[in-house]
């Protein structure tokens, strides 16, 4: 089988099972970003992380495909409890953290950085997310769902950042 099929090179593609849609379509977007987004991870995830790190954020991957999957299809996957979860990893993560003080800046380490580049991902995700979510009927949920996500990952690029938490030193 062949990866390419030319079929794309009018600017079209295929979603919604087989129908045919333009490459631009809110839906498709929405999705561009949130692959862009779960590939961002991966960089994060392939860098030496704590496990409670790598595990949230295979985690978060893997409902990534199922964000999608609602997207195009209009099935629910994304719902109260998942966002629920990801409100009590940032709980649990702040709760190691000093209070914040003054602005973040990224770059205290590779992997702080790394993270703070996903949430700008995840931002971007979450505003094509809206504008989709204006003109068809979503799920509340994906929208809250990104907005939560970028949260969590500020929360953990801090942590990743603060010198006690993996032995690094400033430099």
């Amino acid at each position: 089988m062949s990866v390419y099929t030319r079929k794309g090179d009018s600017g079209t593609t295929v979603f919604y099972g087989a129908v045919r849609g333009d490459k631009d379509d809110p839906v498709i977007d929405v999705c561009g970003n949130i692959d862009e987004f779960s590939a961002s991870l991966g960089l994060v995830r392939a860098e030496g992380l704590p496990t409670q790190f790598k595990t949230i954020i295979l985690r978060i991957q893997q409902e990534l495909i199922a964000f999608c999957a609602e997207v195009v299809s209009n099935s629910v996957a994304i719902s109260l409890e998942h966002v629920q979860q990801i409100e009590s990893d940032i709980d649990h993560i702040s709760a190691e953290l000093p209070p914040l003080t003054q602005f973040v800046i990224s770059g205290e380490n590779r992997l702080s950085a790394l993270l703070h580049l996903s949430r700008t991902v995840c931002r971007r995700a979450e505003r094509s997310a809206v504008t989709l979510c204006r003109t068809e009927q979503k799920s509340p949920y994906l929208v809250a769902y990104l907005n939560r996500l970028s949260d969590l990952l500020f929360v953990m690029a801090r942590k990743a950042g603060s010198e006690a938490a993996f032995g690094e030193s400033e430099g």
